[in-house]
């Protein structure tokens, strides 16, 4: 017989679940785009000489990730590619004017509510939310689970 904490905690989960999915619904009716297309353009157009590789470090995805959403990023016109005028090897991203325009309209993303609120709390709750959801990934199996620092419900690189 399941617990009353149980059943708490799972409605929380659910809670939780939920607002990530009205998160990402609200972002792809505004903007057209997922979180983890909206991470990537906007770092692309947060510095000069971006490259997919520092994107890839700084949002710490994968290349092959970084790779499959630019891609869908050139094909939506957002970003553009060219090779580095001083190392032909190099592969430079760019946001094009329609890239910069969805990144004004995009309305603020449900890790960034959260950074804001969860760096306000004392670092023991911090702490304690922490340890008490790595717990809880475990509980559920995805304890090994490779994840980006994104709340979102889907797939990291769909379409």
């Amino acid at each position: 017989m399941e617990s009353e904490i149980a059943n708490a905690t799972l409605k929380a989960l659910r809670r939780v679940l939920r607002a990530a999915e009205g998160g990402t619904r609200r972002l792809a009716a505004t903007t057209g785009l997922t979180p983890s297309q909206l991470l990537v353009l906007r770092e692309i157009d947060g510095g000069e000489d971006v490259t997919p590789g520092v994107v890839a470090q700084r949002l710490q995805f994968s290349h092959a990730t970084i790779t499959a959403i630019v891609d869908r990023l050139v094909a939506l016109h957002l970003v553009t590619r060219s090779r580095s005028d001083q190392d032909k090897r190099r592969i430079l991203l760019e946001a094009t004017p329609e890239g910069r325009r969805r990144l004004v309209e995009a309305p603020d993303m449900l890790q960034e509510i959260f950074g804001v609120r969860f760096s306000a709390l004392p670092a023991w709750e911090q702490a304690m939310i922490l340890a008490g959801t790595e717990r809880l990934a475990d509980i559920l199996g995805a304890g090994d689970m490779d994840a980006a620092p994104l709340l979102d419900a889907g797939a990291i690189d769909r379409t």
